[in-house]
């Protein structure tokens, strides 16, 4: 689906009801660059676009199926970026992914979108604002898009971090529960934010290098920025990694600790049950001869004696914390 397309010419959007076709030609003969947006395009409407721009079929492949790496590839007149967008569904503590595909060329940039992640119209809306930036082409754009999909990995890192320290919250509340099956959940997802950010590192380092020629140097800082921006997210990504780690073996071995005292608490049971088991097992063997079977008292010194032997193991018990 086509969401925009116009014609700009020196920074400004050119107001113009030419259909494609035209507005390409126009900007190849005026010096401007065509800027056209598609969400989710089926392959008829991508190969109808494709003929207009020339795409190499390995491109047009790559951005109708999706589901591709960050990369960056070069072709005859055609640059072709990948990058992968994060949207995160607080309410399920979920993280989902899409994809943004630019192909750019001296004349044109053409963004194929695929998922609910980073919607683009506020990046058109805001870089229009700003003439003098956009009068670089192209680059310029991919600069805004790739600038605004880092602030939605910054953002989606904070909300991470807010789960993150409510489970170890509850790790270390002392309860009896274990969150285990939540910290692999979330770890899962900040493992599936990682594989989302990460490999866009070298690609972006790619564009921002000194001895690149795809960009002019006017833009090179620009895109230096947005990799310093990426590798921060990338290192609090890892951070966070690492605090789920953390709170796993912390939750495991609180978890043990809790088995253990279970263990204490069911031997000191045991325990107290052993004398009179014993009392009984030898009072209960009918021998002839045991003459304290006849005294007066016999009964009563012998339960007298059980009940003082099982208050002593009681008390010493509970001064050890077993029971």
């Amino acid at each position: 689906m086509i969401v925009d397309f116009a014609l700009y010419e020196n920074g400004h959007r050119v107001v113009s009801n030419l259909a494609l076709p035209q507005l390409i030609a126009k900007a190849r003969q005026g010096g401007g660059f065509v800027w056209l947006g598609l969400a989710e395009p089926t392959h008829g409407e991508f190969d109808q676009i494709s003929d207009e721009f020339d795409f190499h079929p390995l491109a047009i492949e790559d951005a109708v199926s999706a589901k591709q790496r960050p990369k960056i590839e070069d072709y005859a007149g055609l640059t072709f970026f990948v990058m992968r967008t994060v949207f995160y569904n607080e309410a399920l503590s979920e993280v989902t992914t899409g994809e943004i595909m630019c192909f750019i060329g001296d004349h044109f940039i053409v963004i194929v979108r695929h998922g609910e992640g980073s919607p683009l119209a506020k990046v058109r809306y805001e870089i229009e604002m700003r003439p003098e930036f956009l009068a670089n082409g192209p680059f310029a754009v991919l600069h805004a898009v790739v600038d605004r999909v880092i602030d939605d990995y910054t953002e989606i890192a904070t909300e991470l971090e807010d789960d993150v320290l409510n489970i170890e919250t509850k790790v270390f509340s002392g309860k009896r529960w274990t969150v285990s099956q939540d910290i692999y959940f979330l770890k899962r997802e900040v493992i599936e934010y990682r594989h989302a950010i990460e490999p866009l590192i070298v690609p972006l380092q790619k564009l921002a290098d000194e001895t690149s020629e795809t960009i002019t140097d006017y833009l090179k800082p620009f895109f230096r920025d947005t990799v310093d921006h990426l590798m921060r997210a990338s290192e609090y990504a890892s951070g966070l990694d690492s605090l789920l780690s953390a709170a796993l073996q912390a939750d495991l071995a609180h978890a043990q600790v809790q088995q253990n005292e279970d263990m204490r608490r069911i031997t000191a049971w045991v325990a107290l049950g052993v004398a009179p088991t014993m009392v009984a097992g030898i009072y209960g063997m009918n021998f002839d001869h045991m003459p304290e079977l006849r005294w007066q008292y016999g009964y009563p010194m012998v339960v007298g004696g059980l009940l003082l032997l099982t208050a002593f193991l009681v008390r010493k018990f509970i001064k050890s914390g077993w029971l």
